[in-house]
């Protein structure tokens, strides 16, 4: 009998977990770089809280994804699908919390959804928010942060920005009745996957009249750059949540110019399937690869909270979700990984000498050297032929002889060469390195 994983699950060899901390590292620390404090939250939640229908929206493909099931006493409950529904409960919850109030969160996610390259049942999720303020500059400082985290990651990216207010306001021209809107935005957030007959013909199912469809599918193929797109709209929209959107598209682009954002453009297209978006969306692509997926995505997300605490007071948000899964994909495709197989620096070859060089594994240890030495008292080859597997980049043989001069003979694996290093020294030698 075989055991596998349950299917679009994995499991993580030091290879491949080296390479995930390392992404997380570098999220982490642009994260906090921003200004941005850690919470964390459950894997489940109950029921009502994942499906209430002022967060994904009643017709979201991620509900039909949902890993439903029961605790012991009947209680039904939810894997989360992400962490923005999450974030929702907690400020609710903990009205508190100083505002505006900047989170980042990081851990798995679980959809029952297709699986392909780049997409998975149980994958992770780093995100990050503001709660607590309306200002378009924080819209533009999550694309600062996008930016400045893939270039610490070395990906070429592309951020595409839309607003949901001009989407509602070009629909509002197209005579599409508010009640078809978030459904004909989940079709619309599909164009990449089904193409734009694909689009039509699922906008005909859906009931909208083929003028309607016509005048739509003109509006979302407009291209240029963010001031001669939003030129074209103006004259051709004339409602007031287009108008909204449109002016929120230039005050943005005037603030990704303060932060110095290069990779940012407008595509009004882009829709984020999601129900909860209010204002500013946005989603982060590779320029070139094999991977056409999205690698991060947000928006603003201004009315959840406020409904999940039940309140009349307002509690805007924006934030941006990392994928960790799909960015790890990337590196490996793009051979961007260190191809580590341990974490291990400085591995100690005793020879007779077990008892003092466990000492010296201990001082390097205490010296914040990552150190494993051998204990089974295999062959010099024996060890060297394990590091080099292993891909250890530094192997100490420690035998009677350089007890007796108080050194190590280190040998870099990569270079192949060998040098005898004082031990008092070691640890600085190795820092060094």
């Amino acid at each position: 009998m075989e055991y596998e994983t349950p299917k679009g699950m994995r499991d993580f060899l030091p290879e491949e977990k080296i390479l995930r901390d390392e992404v997380v590292a570098k999220l982490k620390k642009t994260f906090e770089l921003y200004g941005f404090n850690p919470i964390e939250t459950p894997a489940l939640e109950d029921y009502k809280t994942c499906t209430a229908k002022f967060g994904a929206g009643e017709e979201a493909d991620v509900l039909q994804e949902l890993f439903a099931l029961e605790d012991r006493a009947g209680r039904k409950l939810g894997l989360r699908f992400e962490m923005t529904f999450p974030l929702a409960r907690v400020i609710a919850n903990n009205p508190q919390l100083a505002k505006p109030f900047k989170r980042y969160a990081m851990g798995p996610v679980w959809r029952n959804g297709p699986i392909k390259l780049g997409r998975y049942r149980e994958f992770w999720q780093a995100d990050v928010d503001i709660v607590g303020t309306s200002e378009l500059s924080s819209d533009a400082e999550m694309l600062s942060l996008a930016e400045t985290a893939f270039k610490k990651l070395g990906l070429d990216i592309v951020i595409k920005v839309n607003n949901r207010k001009l989407l509602k306001g070009m629909m509002n021209s197209c005579n599409i009745p508010e009640k078809e809107q978030d459904s004909v935005i989940i079709t619309i957030d599909k164009l990449n996957k089904i193409g734009l007959e694909g689009v039509k013909a699922e906008l005909k199912e859906k009931g909208i009249s083929t003028d309607s469809i016509s005048k739509l599918l003109k509006l979302i193929q407009l291209k240029g750059n963010a001031k001669q797109i939003t030129a074209m709209l103006k004259s051709e929209l004339r409602n007031e949540i287009a108008g909204e959107g449109i002016a929120e598209i230039n005050a943005l682009f005037e603030y990704l110019k303060e932060f110095g954002v290069k990779s940012a453009e407008l595509d009004v297209s882009l829709a984020r399937g999601l129900s909860y978006y209010t204002g500013t969306i946005f989603e982060v692509f590779m320029k070139e690869g094999e991977i056409k997926s999205s690698i991060a995505a947000g928006g603003r997300w201004d009315d959840m909270i406020q409904k999940f605490a039940n309140s009349k007071l307002p509690m805007p948000a924006v934030g941006i979700s990392f994928g960790l899964d799909v960015i790890c994909d990337v590196l490996k495709l793009q051979e961007k990984t260190s191809a580590r197989k341990s974490i291990v620096s400085a591995y100690l070859v005793p020879l007779g000498t077990v008892k003092e060089s466990i000492k010296i594994a201990q001082k390097l240890r205490e010296g914040g050297i990552n150190t494993d030495l051998d204990l089974t008292g295999k062959s010099i080859s024996k060890n060297l032929e394990y590091a080099n597997r292993q891909g250890i980049p530094y192997v100490a043989i420690i035998g009677p002889k350089e007890l007796k001069e108080d050194s190590v003979m280190l040998k870099d694996m990569k270079k192949g060469e060998e040098k005898k290093i004082k031990t008092a020294e070691l640890v600085k030698a190795l820092k060094n390195k």
